[in-house]
């Protein structure tokens, strides 16, 4: 039977073993990345229901962040007239 050498067997299972190393981290960071998505969905979804709360509050607004003064969306106030705009007609 024919063989390589040991320096080029050498050769091949260091590159072979750099490849499993690499697909492993790879595995575990797209494990990671999974459970920041998970996480971010999460949070995402008590944010949702928080601004409902707020929004059953004080109606629609937009709010600073430094300060947490707020304004109110004026968007509705718009829709409003339309609607009275329309009834005129």
């Amino acid at each position: 039977m024919d063989k390589i050498t040991q320096e080029q067997l050498d050769v091949v299972l260091k590159h072979q073993t750099e490849v499993s190393k690499i697909a492993y981290e790879i595995g575990v960071q797209e494990h990671q990345k999974h459970l920041l998505i998970k996480g971010l969905d999460k949070l995402n979804d008590e944010i949702i229901e928080y601004k409902k709360v707020l929004e059953a509050e004080y109606g629609s607004i937009n709010i600073n962040l430094e300060d947490g003064s707020y304004t109110t969306i004026e968007k509705e106030v718009e829709e409003l007239e339309d609607v009275k705009e329309d009834k005129k007609d």
